[in-house]
């Protein structure tokens, strides 16, 4: 299919990381790009705002709109769905990709924790999808992409963090039930996720510091993938669960090393991936030199 040109997509929490990497490929194309972010204001262990990334976005090529969202509340997410349709003309692909993470066991998190990942996550996402359907139904090639993990029930999965599985899982699953009600309109409700760690601030901060850093692979591996996602036809695939190299290997991608923030580190596998994921041919989480 074509790329992105002139198409509008709406991204939570793209004012860093992985949205904004997934915001900057589209912006390359020459997309429409809502950035719905809390971070209007500096943070001071955060890097960017949603105005510092509307810069980025522009100067890449893309036409940027910053919003102040807070995903947890309906009048916030529903106003910026409507002025990001009313500014740019409609809406074609929807990113949940805000997250709230706390690590730890029963006895480590609090319950206001737990709600923050549980409204954030699973409600957030769910909400955002529910809001956009309306605008997507109208869209020529609809997608909504969750960044989410497989369905792999394992217990290894829940019992060292319980209270956020269950929250990253309730995306998981709105991607199963979504998938299913939204196809009768055409739109797509796929999951990512990445293989390994990717390198962003969240990572930085809670697992671990440089050496989990060096360990990463870049944001730009997600934000090619969700790019191979989002220029595929919208009813060819939904409700799918794609891990990131798994995907660019199908369409193309051999070199994996150029993903690397340190070729001389081994990789750290992410959470959730399961154990039966194929490795693509040119992939390892050894070091690459």
């Amino acid at each position: 299919m074509a790329g992105l040109a002139g198409k509008t997509l709406f991204i939570t929490g793209a004012s860093r990381g992985i949205g904004l990497a997934i915001a900057l490929r589209a912006a390359r194309d020459g997309a429409n790009i809502a950035i719905a972010a809390k971070t209007a204001e500096p943070h001071p262990n955060l890097p960017g705002t949603i105005f510092t990334a509307a810069k980025e976005i522009e100067d890449a090529g893309g036409r940027a709109l910053p919003l102040t969202v807070d995903v947890r509340e309906e009048a916030q997410v529903a106003a910026a769905l409507a002025r990001t349709a009313e500014t740019f003309g409609g809406l074609d692909i929807v990113v949940n990709n805000a997250s709230a993470i706390a690590l730890g066991g029963s006895q480590q998190i609090d319950m206001k924790r737990f709600d923050l990942m549980h409204q954030v996550n699973a409600r957030g996402s769910y909400m955002t999808a529910k809001l956009a359907f309306p605008f997507l139904a109208k869209a020529e090639n609809p997608h909504v992409l969750m960044l989410a993990p497989p369905l792999d029930m394992k217990e290894k999965w829940f019992a060292p963090h319980t209270a956020y599985s269950m929250a990253k899982f309730g995306m998981s699953l709105a991607v199963l039930g979504l998938a299913g009600e939204f196809r009768p309109k055409g739109i797509a409700v796929n999951a990512l996720w990445p293989r390994t760690t990717i390198a962003t601030a969240a990572i930085n901060n809670l697992l671990g510091g440089e050496q989990i850093m060096r360990a990463s692979r870049k944001p730009e591996i997600m934000g090619d993938a969700a790019y191979a996602i989002f220029t595929s036809p919208s009813r060819a695939a939904t409700g799918q669960f794609f891990i990131d190299d798994v995907l660019l290997a199908s369409r193309g991608v051999k070199d994996f090393d150029a993903y690397r923030v340190d070729p001389t580190s081994p990789l750290a596998p992410d959470f959730f991936v399961p154990e039966d994921t194929p490795v693509p041919e040119g992939v390892s989480l050894k070091p690459a030199v």
